[in-house]
């Protein structure tokens, strides 16, 4: 009750001064909700000063510690803005794209966040190729990858469970495209060839020679780019059903 009091006091005086000097000790307590609101109150008043840096320094951190990621984000990069002298300024324009990636939700909701994240940090890692931040930032841009993999995956794969092959084929397609260096990507392929087989058989029979092939050529391709692919074997399965109904289609035709 007495700290409690203690801070109320030091809340109301108008000794710019004092209250710095308990902000600072809040700070270093790791009372950081205290510190936040003694910092934000000397904002406007120790703007322009010697003393305004710094504050703002911590000001940003305490948000951070606070877990309040997206105010965090803002305040790192309004320092970056204020003070792009500053020997902090490198850090705190890690701190923004570090940020914005802790904000960012879990892979099944809207990733507009995880986006902006991977451009910060990206845009950081170019910018600053020799920080000592590098190794870390690299690390957040490779989460971000996977959250936005595993949710375009996903798309695909809801797209397959509910017969929407055609859909599925294309969706599997665009994880492929926009992720090359996956370590999936020969299962993406995989369920390419599976997709466009169903949607093959699916269709009305003046289209399904065409859709046969289009089965038989993305195998192909699967076999030439993933020889030692642990799906080859299903894959083969597809393309050998596609090649016999082909040949079954065209034999009709005669």
């Amino acid at each position: 009750m007495a700290g409690c009091g203690d801070f109320q006091k030091v809340q109301k005086s108008s000794d710019v001064n004092l209250k710095l000097t308990k902000a600072n000790e809040y700070y270093d307590k790791k009372q950081y909700q205290r510190a936040n609101e003694l910092y934000g109150s000397l904002l406007g008043v120790m703007k322009n000063t010697r003393n305004y840096e710094q504050l703002y320094y911590r000001y940003s951190y305490s948000y951070f510690y606070m877990k309040d990621y997206l105010e965090a984000s803002y305040h790192f990069k309004n320092f970056v803005d204020y003070f792009p002298n500053s020997k902090d300024v490198e850090e705190c324009e890690y701190m923004h794209g570090v940020c914005l990636y802790k904000y960012s939700p879990k892979y099944s909701l809207d990733q507009t966040n995880t986006i902006k994240a991977e451009e910060a940090l990206q845009s950081f890692i170019n910018m600053h190729p020799k920080s000592k931040y590098v190794s870390e930032a690299n690390g957040y841009v490779g989460q971000c990858d996977v959250k936005l993999e595993t949710k375009a995956s996903d798309a695909a794969k809801l797209y397959f469970n509910i017969s929407q092959y055609k859909a599925a084929s294309i969706a599997y397609r665009s994880v492929m495209h926009t992720f090359p260096d996956s370590k999936y990507n020969d299962y993406y392929l995989f369920m390419t060839i599976k997709s466009l087989y169903k949607f093959a058989v699916a269709s009305i029979p003046a289209k399904q020679e065409e859709r046969y092939a289009n089965t038989i050529s993305a195998y192909q391709e699967m076999k030439d780019a993933y020889p030692h692919s642990t799906y080859l074997a299903d894959a083969e399965t597809y393309y050998s059903l596609a090649d016999n109904n082909v040949k079954k289609l065209r034999n009709e035709h005669k």
